[in-house]
């Protein structure tokens, strides 16, 4: 990988772009922790249709994102695609919320690896030892791989994304096998009965978190061999394996519990769900396979959401309007590994922080960051709908695909937006008032970054004009670093 100018370049292919899409998802990690509580809460025996509907919805949604990206790329992702949709401002909105969510969500997967990896160590070793020190080996092995270039991460991500899928198809199997076709109850899959199961509210909700950095695609468009292709076909390709195959599993453990009665087990097994089903219909050595490799999803998503953060950051730093320049420069090695050591700091302290205090990783860790990240990518994510809209409203041809599917798109964001903030609480898990106050804090400070914004455009016009200002030409035409920015290199 070499730099030109202030852009990274590499040869990222579809396929590890799709790997490091899927792993951001963290699908063990997604099917353990989040979708027995769609089964309990949510839409209850209709979770495997909202998982179809909610691919639906960001498939309609991606089109529009496929045919920004074949516009313009550049690392900045969502960032980008909102300067030049809607403005400069909220630009620098998005990016701040576009790094809080990124961080806050890397934060998640540090604590869960701590939290989930003491009870694993524990379980097939019999030993304890501090959650911190196992967060800290996480953060050590993640820095060393975001310093590095991407295509290694990505290979590392393969591997561990492979073997967290495999264990779940087998335990998949394992049920089919026992229970034959009563795993695929039809009731689970009737659109209809969605809205008098459960809450559809809250299944859409727990169902778009479950697709979390699905968008990352955009942020590796400047390292692809071939963007206008990659990044559009990694994005499709992503969505669709994440949805059939959170559908599929969630379809199966509906007919292993029984549609009468998924509701009531997921709430009262919760997060020992998948477990108490590996144990029951295929062994205890399954089970203890899908413990580590619990871990071994939650690292991978960790490791791929690093990337996507060092790669924000890197992006608004390289124009100097939010982040220091220094945070948007280059290794000799083409990566941007300052960014990359300011996410490990930022997790270092954190981690130091909560374990100083004697704070729980999971109660309290772990649901301050699920509902910060979760709550700023859906934003994002509305943002960025709203962006491509209008972006493609102004031009001659108003290509009707386009735009139709994004604002389907954003009329689910919104509304998903707004039942985030209804029941903040029960994402996180927590009835903090801290906690209860986060989401306006997240919104308070993207809007002080668009007021500073405002504020640069009279006092440094020329730092202004360069927001969100990389990626606008077609992509495979990276624009030239102007001087003022070949001169911020030093």
């Amino acid at each position: 990988m070499t730099a030109q100018g202030e852009r990274l370049k590499g040869e990222l292919t579809t396929f590890k772009i799709v790997v490091t899409v899927i792993a951001a998802a963290a699908p063990m990690g997604a099917i353990v922790g989040i979708v027995p509580l769609g089964l309990a809460i949510g839409s209850g025996a209709s979770t495997p249709v909202v998982f179809v509907v909610s691919g639906l919805v960001l498939l309609c949604f991606s089109v529009g994102y496929a045919a920004m990206s074949k516009r313009m790329s550049g690392a900045g992702g969502f960032y980008t695609y909102v300067a030049k949709g809607l403005g400069r401002p909220p630009a620098m909105a998005a990016a701040t919320i576009a790094i809080i969510a990124y961080n806050a969500l890397t934060l998640l997967l540090v604590a869960g690896v701590g939290y989930f990896g003491t009870m694993v160590v524990e379980l097939l070793t019999g030993a304890t030892m501090p959650w911190w020190a196992l967060s800290a080996v996480a953060i050590v092995v993640v820095g060393f791989l975001g310093l590095r270039a991407v295509d290694i991460a990505s290979t590392v991500l393969a591997v561990l994304l492979s073997a967290e899928v495999l264990t779940l198809v087998i335990l998949d199997i394992a049920i089919v096998a026992k229970v034959g076709l009563h795993a695929f109850p039809v009731a689970a899959m009737n659109p209809v009965a969605m809205f008098s199961t459960g809450s559809i509210g809250l299944g859409l909700m727990f169902a778009f978190t479950t697709f979390l950095g699905f968008e990352s695609a955009a942020v590796y468009a400047e390292e692809c061999a071939d963007p206008v292709r990659a990044v559009p076909r990694a994005t499709y390709i992503a969505v669709i394996v994440i949805a059939a195959f959170y559908a599929i599993t969630s379809w199966v453990t509906v007919g292993a519990l029984g549609a009468d009665k998924t509701q009531a087990v997921a709430n009262e097994q919760q997060g020992s769900l998948y477990f108490g089903l590996s144990d029951q219909y295929a062994s205890s050595v399954l089970t203890k396979v899908m413990y580590v490799t619990l871990i071994t999803s939650l690292f991978a998503s960790m490791l791929a959401l690093h990337n996507a953060a060092s790669r924000y950051m890197y992006a608004v730093g390289r124009e100097r309007a939010l982040l220091p320049a220094w945070i948007g420069r280059l290794s000799r090695r083409g990566t941007p590994a300052r960014a990359s050591a300011v996410q490990t700091t930022i997790s270092v302290v954190v981690v130091a922080v909560f374990a100083i205090a004697r704070l729980d990783p999971y109660r309290n860790m772990a649901t301050i960051m699920t509902g910060l990240g979760t709550l700023g990518l859906i934003i994002l994510w509305t943002l960025s709908a709203i962006a491509i809209i209008g972006y493609f409203w102004r031009r001659a041809d108003r290509p009707v695909t386009v735009i139709a599917g994004s604002a389907i798109g954003l009329v689910l964001f919104v509304i998903t937006a707004v039942l985030i903030v209804m029941n903040f609480e029960t994402l996180a898990g927590s009835t903090s008032p801290v906690i209860r106050v986060l989401p306006w804090v997240l919104i308070a400070v993207s809007i002080v970054a668009g007021l500073h914004s405002l504020r640069l455009r009279k006092a440094s016009p020329t730092v202004y004009a360069a927001i969100g200002s990389f990626g606008e030409e077609p992509t495979g035409k990276p624009p030239k670093a102007s001087a003022e920015a070949t001169e911020s290199r030093g």
